[in-house]
């Protein structure tokens, strides 16, 4: 394996000369970084990351603990995660609490053995683990949630107005003559879950009828349940539009009534939450509250990173975005009379 002090001797600078390019190029003349990086790419020259973290005294890398990576709306997000961390040189490591509170707690323990940079999570519960996350930021690491409120704790928090996203829903289904509404989702632990169901159901007037379909999980697979149990109902108390708590649930469901030959909307009119890429490209396109994925996760590691680097002068920020309806064919098409 090659060293700085032969990339140097190759290209002819001196070793402090090859370390501005590996790390701040844009100080060095471009005939230099030219000759540098050809002596670089000759030896095949690989830092050594180790040794670079030793130096600095800080690790290069944060953690991410994503909520369920089975879901498209977490890949999202974390490619605005990794652009910020790009930029900043910054190497990201990606784990999956799948829900999972037994799961995350274990992850945590692990960032406060290994000092990452700093944590990035949506938490499992909101306040399951605020004395961990405490801990981790006394331990000089910081924390930031993302999809998620700012907890007890304090610190940096990115999130979306759900109970707007809620409202938006309802309003949107009660100007397209529905007044047997349903929403599908959970666990209910979920405070995400919590309030686009809240937001549902403050926009719903006197003479509506609001079912709740309570879920494990939020999947294609528990979708479809939700729509045979939809269409298991009297037609007299059947809902004519169903709010589902994310776009997977709301995909099941249209996947349930296209087995079953129910139309869509003019039976049943589905509007999902997140607009992920599959909502748009379903058999009927699936109307639903769109959040800005990779702009929330940017944000989050950009905040993460100020704080990681800000020497004192970091303040602490809750950043709240607004959600917008995007409406498609799934609630747009006439609807049955109720």
């Amino acid at each position: 394996m090659s060293s700085i002090k032969e990339v140097a001797r190759l290209a002819g600078v001196s070793v402090g000369t090859v370390s501005n390019v590996l790390n701040r190029p844009e100080v060095v003349a471009p005939e230099t970084l030219r000759r540098v990086r050809e002596a670089i790419e000759r030896l095949g020259y690989v830092r050594n990351g180790p040794a670079r973290q030793l130096r600095e005294g800080r690790s290069r890398t944060i953690g991410v603990v994503a909520l369920d990576l089975a879901n498209p709306f977490f890949i999202d997000v974390l490619r605005g995660v990794e652009t910020a961390a790009r930029r900043a040189d910054v190497t990201v490591m990606v784990f999956n609490s799948n829900k999972d509170a037994q799961r995350e707690a274990g992850l945590l323990e692990t960032f406060e053995e290994q000092r990452p940079l700093g944590v990035l999570i949506t938490p499992v519960n909101d306040e399951g683990e605020e004395e961990r996350l405490r801990r981790l930021v006394s331990r000089g690491i910081p924390v930031v949630r993302f999809d998620s409120s700012a907890g007890h704790s304090g610190g940096c928090s990115v999130a979306v107005d759900d109970v707007l996203g809620g409202r938006l829903a309802g309003r949107h289904l009660r100007e397209r003559g529905h007044r047997r509404i349903a929403f599908a989702g959970g666990p209910f632990t979920v405070r995400q879950v919590r309030e686009r169901r809240d937001g549902l159901a403050g926009v719903l007037g006197p003479g509506d009828t609001l079912t709740v379909i309570p879920l494990p999980d939020l999947t294609i697979a528990t979708g479809r349940t939700v729509g045979r149990e939809i269409v298991a109902l009297p037609e007299a108390e059947r809902p004519t539009a169903v709010f589902c708590a994310n776009d997977l649930v709301a995909i099941g469901v249209l996947q349930e009534m296209t087995l079953r030959g129910l139309r869509v909307p003019a039976d049943l009119a589905i509007l999902g939450y997140d607009d992920i890429d599959f909502a748009a490209a379903a058999a009927v396109p699936l109307s639903s509250v769109r959040q800005p994925r990779e702009q929330l996760g940017h944000t989050a590691a950009t905040l993460l990173l100020d704080e990681a680097y800000g020497a004192g002068t970091h303040e602490h920020r809750q950043v709240i975005f607004q959600p917008e309806l995007i409406a498609r064919a799934s609630t747009t098409a006439p609807v049955r009379a109720c």
